[in-house]
């Protein structure tokens, strides 16, 4: 009976080495498999890298007769942003501290680039990393110019020659000298076609009846009073609003008759004497109406009289009478 369990034990225990034995084949199969795979995938990664330097080498042996010209342009932008980094330093002295970091990198990349030149071992490829890094600095440098420079008085420098920028200016300003003379010259048309106009006048003098009315008169020793009658014009771009309508009557000796030694009023003309006034309410339409001037006991000269109406310091329109 021993014996038969021992038997019985045995055998359990070689089957358990034969499942062990398989696990570790399946495994090392496994890894065998996964270290073929990897080991092709690294040779595929070599070629491609064979070949993008291959590539690389035929790009730079291409570009090889542009190099100088492509580093000369690059070094002349460096330049020329180092010299825009001292004009924002002395517009703004406080911001000098981050000001030079920029201005040491791109002098680090100035220093590398004439490093790679005496050697001999600048590429296009290299190149073309310095002008990537450039654009990079160039971004930073305009932000600089914004916070610093919000006029944009700087020359920035940016490849933009002093005999172009000159032409554009005083091309600039040319169109400024005529923008501003038509602008006046359009002032001017406005100023005129804004103008108002008196017409249809009936100036004369005045006599007291014994019933205490007036009527009209040419005999100068009957005068008491000199009346205007008349109508200002219509006219739809005139500013509507309160306007005050000057009368001006100038005697036969030439001077102005003034119901106040004081009345002035400034015209286009300079400032002249006033016989009177009165004020209205215009509303873009033509408006009737009659200025008088009363003579206060004074006698009125024999002659012809002159009557200027002024509107907005501007001459409306003339009349004259005469006076026996």
């Amino acid at each position: 009976m021993t014996e038969i369990n021992s038997t019985h034990e045995i055998k359990k225990n070689n089957g358990g080495f034969i499942a062990a034995i398989l696990l570790l084949l399946i495994a090392v199969g496994f890894f065998a498999w996964l270290w073929s795979s990897k080991n092709s995938q690294l040779n595929d990664c070599q070629n491609q890298t064979k070949e993008l330097l291959a590539d690389q080498d035929g790009m730079n042996q291409m570009m090889a007769g542009y190099v100088d010209n492509m580093s000369s342009d690059l070094r002349k932008d460096f330049q020329n942003m180092l010299e825009t980094y001292d004009a924002l330093i002395d517009k703004d002295a406080s911001k000098a501290d981050s000001l030079n970091v920029q201005k040491e990198k791109i002098q680090e990349l100035i220093s590398q680039m004439s490093s790679l030149q005496k050697s001999n071992k600048l590429t296009a490829s290299q190149l073309f990393a310095m002008r990537r890094e450039n654009e990079t600095l160039r971004g930073i440098m305009k932000g600089y110019v914004m916070q610093i420079d919000s006029l944009n008085t700087l020359n920035l420098n940016l490849n933009t020659r002093l005999d172009t920028t000159t032409t554009r200016l005083n091309q600039t300003a040319s169109e400024r000298d005529q923008f501003k003379q038509d602008a006046a010259l359009s002032a001017e048309q406005v100023k005129k076609g804004s103008k108002l106009q008196a017409f249809s006048f009936t100036s004369t003098g005045l006599r007291m009846k014994l019933n205490n009315t007036t009527e009209e008169t040419n005999k100068a020793r009957n005068t008491m009073q000199i009346v205007s009658t008349f109508t200002i014009s219509k006219n739809p771009i005139t500013p509507a609003g309160r306007k005050s309508v000057y009368m001006q009557i100038i005697d036969p000796s030439g001077k102005t008759l003034q119901s106040r030694s004081s009345d002035f009023v400034k015209t286009d003309i300079g400032t002249i004497a006033y016989s009177d006034k009165k004020d209205i309410d215009y509303n873009n339409e033509s408006v009737d109406l009659s200025i008088f001037y009363d003579l206060k006991g004074a006698d009125a000269s024999k002659g012809n009289y002159k009557v200027n109406i002024y509107v907005d310091g501007q001459l409306a329109g003339k009349d004259s009478f005469t006076l026996k």
